[in-house]
């Protein structure tokens, strides 16, 4: 943990990791720039205080030159981000977007699941979970027509998958301010469809509707699987870690396994 570089950082991401049981979480800040990804910093809980504590270590200088931070909608570190980084963009990580729509999604299915049972009806969304949340290009070959076949009946499971396939192009914009028209447009699109869960992740998104179009003014700089990708390196180095007792056992572990700064590729270095 000393003698980190923790000079000329642009670009950090800040999320959450689940640990031991019973609620029990790290707050992890990555560094994104470009060439230059890693764990900087990871500490108990995800409380406001948690990530003010890397803020305090990080220097107000070097805060100050910031200018992307990725992050999800938690509102404890949103209020930091927007106290520490006042001249950086806080963009909100397009994988927490589609894990929010996702889980609508999916509250609707289990919604209509029940539904189905209650009125004696065959429950024609059995093992269906999945084909509503992957990608189509993700389906498999059993699943692929399976999911045709749903799309053909009249479920309301059915309305709210498609809604989250037609958000899908809300990422093509090259304009903030059509984008913006856009999301407006699925919002309202989601409340007509009375369907709750969706309506309720359509009013999270219009709330954080300035920190979602602010994705565009990165202009691609910063990938919004960045995070994600360095999240599951983390639960795999803690998977290994399953002897680790303690919470500063597998911080140890983390910034072993993921604090090292890696030499960007030759293209980058000389450019």
């Amino acid at each position: 943990m000393n003698n980190r570089d923790w000079d000329n950082v642009e670009q950090i991401g800040v999320d959450e990791i689940a640990v031991f049981k019973g609620h029990k979480y790290l707050t992890c800040v990555y560094q994104l720039d470009q060439g230059f990804r890693r764990l900087l910093w990871c500490g108990k809980d995800r409380h406001a205080k948690t990530l003010l504590r890397f803020f305090f270590e990080f220097g107000k200088t070097r805060s100050e030159r910031l200018k992307f931070v990725c992050s999800d909608m938690w509102p404890a570190y949103l209020k930091v981000i927007k106290k520490k980084c006042t001249n950086a963009i806080n963009i909100l990580d397009r994988f927490h977007i589609a894990k929010k729509i996702n889980g609508a999604v999916d509250q609707v299915r289990r919604d209509e699941v029940k539904q189905l049972k209650a009125d004696g009806q065959d429950n024609v969304l059995a093992n269906g979970r999945w084909l509503l949340l992957k990608k189509p290009k993700n389906l498999t070959e059993k699943q692929a027509p399976k999911l045709k076949e749903l799309i053909n009946l009249n479920l309301s499971s059915i309305k709210a998958y498609l809604m989250k396939e037609d958000f899908q192009r809300f990422w093509c914009y090259k304009s903030a301010t059509w984008a913006g028209k856009f999301l407006d447009d699925w919002t309202q699109r989601s409340h007509k469809s009375e369907l709750k869960p969706m309506s309720k992740a359509a009013n999270t998104l219009t709330k954080h509707k300035s920190l979602i179009l602010n994705w565009f003014k990165a202009n691609g700089m910063l990938s919004s699987g960045a995070v994600e990708g360095l999240n599951n390196k983390a639960k795999l180095t803690i998977k290994k870690a399953y002897g680790f007792k303690t919470l500063g056992c597998l911080q140890i572990a983390l910034y072993h396994q993921l604090g090292k700064l890696k030499e960007p590729p030759l293209t980058h270095r000389f450019c």
